[in-house]
């Protein structure tokens, strides 16, 4: 296939840059402890500094990879699909969906919310960034929200962006992992001074697993 077909495909998101896919436990938020098949999907200008996937930032760098494939693959490892980046909705996640529904799989996406949202999900775990902010109906449609606290300004953000979404979204805060020590007893306090927040922690790293 020459290369202006397949930008045109990845423009349809009939193709999409995969960086890599696993299978492992989530780690984080409502669903931690769950099997999960992961697919991480190349592609994010929103610039995180503290980013621990910054490989994922150039789309270029990971290889156009048919739906059909990605789908096949996770389909033989759980029925639980975990969508994540890089950011996902830099493309139009319909097709992937669509055909993760197809074969009756669970889908959920970990978004910044940055990009229209495109897809049909059972589950949005909806990360918002300061420096690019969530747009359209995302706040509306969020299961969940996760706010990552690298410093004190981050609680503040945490509450304004907990001020825009549905009142059913489950509020979680989660210590940026090279801060973690610092940020963790802050979170504690947060939350016990303000229990509609719960804590996330990134039990994946504590276990040593993807």
């Amino acid at each position: 296939m020459v290369k202006n077909e397949v930008l045109a495909l990845v423009d349809k998101g009939e193709m999409l840059p995969l960086m890599e896919e696993f299978y492992t436990i989530q780690g984080e938020g409502f669903h931690k402890g769950t099997a999960a098949y992961f697919i991480r999907v190349g592609g994010c200008d929103v610039g995180c500094h503290w980013c621990d996937v910054k490989e994922s930032w150039n789309a270029a760098t990971h290889p156009p990879t048919t739906i059909d494939a990605i789908v096949n693959n996770a389909a033989k490892y759980s029925n639980t699909i975990v969508v994540t980046g890089g950011e996902p909705l830099t493309w139009n996640m319909a097709p992937l969906t669509e055909a993760l529904k197809a074969k009756k799989l669970q889908t959920h996406i970990e978004t910044s919310g940055a990009y229209t949202l495109t897809g049909i999900w059972d589950w949005i775990c909806l990360s918002p960034k300061k420096n690019k902010l969530p747009q359209g109906i995302i706040y509306d449609k969020a299961d969940e929200l996760k706010m990552i606290i690298y410093n004190k300004n981050d609680f503040k953000f945490a509450e304004e962006q907990a001020a825009k979404v549905n009142k059913d979204c489950i509020l979680y805060l989660q210590p940026e992992w090279s801060v973690k020590d610092k940020m963790t007893p802050l979170i504690v306090d947060f939350v016990m001074k303000n229990p509609q927040w719960k804590v996330s922690l990134q039990t994946h790293k504590y276990l040593n697993i993807p």
